[in-house]
């Protein structure tokens, strides 16, 4: 199976969406996107995972990897999630702690963008 990748931006706030699986097959392509984003200068991410239907270590490793990046750039990087399942996965991990979760990308985007 493979990831997809779609990008917006909305009041500042880079929005990444995913879709399919993202494991060690498909992990590289999330990595990447996260990356050129950084590259571009966007310190504020959503990176969100309503279209993710299964994630493995991988996938989490890249997450992490990116979310301590774009700390030590100054920004944040946010995630939306509304599956059970990687709800669960996130849970499980302790990764729930790790990143903030919201469960809708205008809420994400609105907690990163502060106050109008």
């Amino acid at each position: 199976m493979q990831v997809t990748v779609t990008t917006s931006q909305q009041d500042g706030v880079f929005v990444l969406v995913l879709g399919g699986d993202i494991d060690v097959a498909t992990a590289f392509t999330v990595r990447d996107a996260l990356d050129r984003v950084l590259a571009a200068g966007h310190r504020l991410i959503v990176l969100d995972l309503s279209g993710v239907r299964f994630i493995d270590s991988t996938g989490l490793g890249v997450m992490v990897g990116r979310l301590k990046a774009v700390r030590d750039l100054g920004g944040d990087l946010h995630l939306v999630c509304t599956s059970p399942r990687i709800i669960r996965v996130m849970s499980i991990t302790g990764l729930d702690s790790v990143f903030v979760i919201h469960d809708s990308v205008n809420d994400a985007v609105g907690a990163l963008s502060g106050p109008e």
